[in-house]
């Protein structure tokens, strides 16, 4: 079977350790999971892993799906966040993870700036 982005598919395995940057070229990290709404049968939001200062000291984030522009020419995502937030956000690590429950994905989409998918 071919893969690819020609009719805007892409396989989930395809998008796992793929580079996030933002506007200014600026590495945020990589995908490490993408979350499924089983309710929605919906991407929610992805786990973003990103290296604080001098690459160290892990920490991810959930980012709303729709956050994330796909660059297939690049191979990379794009999330339009200034890498300076990521390192003085809290963020959660490989332990302790959000509750994905209705209010904190409203609370996530409300701080990204994002319609929430479960209202289209």
């Amino acid at each position: 079977m071919k893969t690819g982005t020609a009719q805007g598919f892409l396989p989930a395995d395809k998008m796992i350790n793929v580079k996030v940057r933002n506007p200014e070229g600026e590495d945020l990290g990589k995908i490490k999971e993408l979350m499924i709404d089983l309710r929605y049968g919906r991407i929610a939001y992805a786990v973003l892993s990103f290296s604080g200062l001098f690459g160290i000291a892990e920490k991810l984030f959930a980012i709303p799906w729709k956050s994330l522009t796909y660059l297939k020419e690049d191979k990379q995502f794009v999330l339009n966040v200034h890498k300076s937030i990521l390192e003085e956000s809290v963020g959660f690590d490989r332990v302790n993870w959000p509750l994905s429950d209705r209010r904190w994905l409203c609370d996530l989409y409300e701080e990204y700036k994002c319609e929430p998918y479960w209202t289209e």
